[in-house]
């Protein structure tokens, strides 16, 4: 395959691919409709959008937020600074804003009773309460409006960028505010980065004290796979979820947001997991070994690393239509320095489709790059004072 150089940023342009799929199914995205106001449909592994519809546009996500809370719970889990056993107490604001008095989800506990960190989490999870969730950012932070500051910190750590935190619980507020994207980037952490944990949101029922539990996610129960993550609903916000399932395998993550009834939430959400199940297949773009396109090399013995994928580089495409204009971007942060060893990955291919859905698999270097010499790197600094680093 010829491939064209040119630069756009950070992103080099590899060209347009000829593509055939089989013809075996009749929706795509360009012809996909959904009913919500943000919809988002990834590739569980690669990251791949096969679905998007405004999906970077900032609303209210009501309990869905709390998957940002539970980021928080698990990252202080993992690094051992809390413990399943350890009690969380409800304080007075808690039992009052997110309780019994609230009148909203809430797991019920009594005021200035504890319960243990595990408790909570199930609470948390199976019937989204809002006591708990604010109980936790007390304990964690001392108060809600720090927990809020510390979570929105770490969205960011984690490229959450159009994700801001007013609180724990997800209830209203003028900065609670997530987008598709950022929740389908949360969702895909949470499963792969706290695989210990992530079992929790697969529980059908929870039981505390004189009260049992239904997990709110009615996807668990209409057997697609799914075994996650959070559903929420306010009058602001609509009705949303967002759902990971499996089948054969292969991991879907759905998020959609701003439904207008229970109903619409549940009925897209199995019409969107059966299209991506059903309607996709991986299509191969390389063939093992083949070089894929190179990236630019500061103060390397070489100016620029060929680029391959790990055996055939597959992304998931849309089985129709038959033939589709595919456009591929090797994407990294460049330039890249040395040493860089064979096999480092170092870049990512990103490949559109025409239907506008997305694939994404990582690139590694085809061989080392070792340093260079004083005179190499001071012509690649003229080289940059230059020409930006324009191939």
């Amino acid at each position: 395959m010829k491939l064209d150089m040119r630069r756009a940023g950070l992103v080099l342009i590899v060209g347009f691919l000829a593509a055939s799929v089989s013809n075996q199914a009749v929706a795509n995205q360009g012809t996909f409709k959904t009913k919500a106001k943000q919809a988002i449909l990834i590739d569980g592994q690669s990251g791949s959008i096969l679905f998007a519809h405004n999906p970077d546009e900032r609303r209210p996500p009501a309990s869905m937020s709390k998957l940002m809370t539970l980021v928080m719970i698990f990252k202080g889990l993992k690094s051992k600074k809390l413990g399943l056993t350890d009690d969380v107490v409800v304080s007075e604001n808690a039992w009052r804003t997110g309780g019994a008095p609230s009148r909203t989800s809430s797991m019920f506990v009594p005021i200035h009773k504890s319960a243990t960190l595990e408790q909570m989490i199930r609470g948390l999870v199976v019937q989204s309460g809002n006591d708990a969730a604010i109980a936790i950012a007390e304990k964690l932070a001392g108060s809600e409006v720090v927990f809020a500051q510390q979570m929105e910190k770490e969205a960011r750590r984690l490229g959450l960028t159009n994700s801001t935190f007013g609180n724990a619980s997800g209830l209203p507020h003028p900065r609670q505010l997530m987008s598709a994207r950022d929740l389908a980037i949360l969702a895909r952490h949470l499963i792969y980065g706290f695989p210990e944990y992530y079992p929790y949101f697969a529980e059908p029922k929870f039981k505390y004290r004189k009260f049992r539990f239904i997990n709110r996610n009615r996807l668990l129960f209409m057997k697609l796979g799914v075994d996650g993550l959070k559903t929420g609903s306010t009058k602001e916000a609509g009705y949303g979820v967002v759902a990971s399932a499996v089948q054969n395998g292969r991991r879907l993550i759905l998020v959609l947001g701003g439904l207008k009834s229970k109903k619409d939430r549940w009925a897209e959400a199995q019409r969107l997991i059966k299209w991506g199940f059903n309607d996709f297949a991986p299509f191969k773009v390389f063939d093992a070994g083949e070089v894929v396109g190179q990236a630019r090399v500061w103060g390397g013995s070489s100016f620029y690393v060929p680029l391959i994928g790990r055996g055939d580089v597959k992304v998931y495409l849309p089985r129709f239509p038959v033939s589709q204009r595919l456009r591929g971007e090797v994407i990294y942060t460049g330039p890249l320095k040395p040493p860089i060893q064979r096999g480092d990955q170092v870049a990512m291919l990103r490949v559109t489709s025409s239907t506008g859905a997305q694939g994404q698999v990582p690139l590694f270097a085809a061989e080392p790059v070792e340093r260079g010499g004083l005179m190499r790197r001071g012509f690649d600094s003229l080289v940059h004072l230059a020409f930006s680093w324009l191939p």
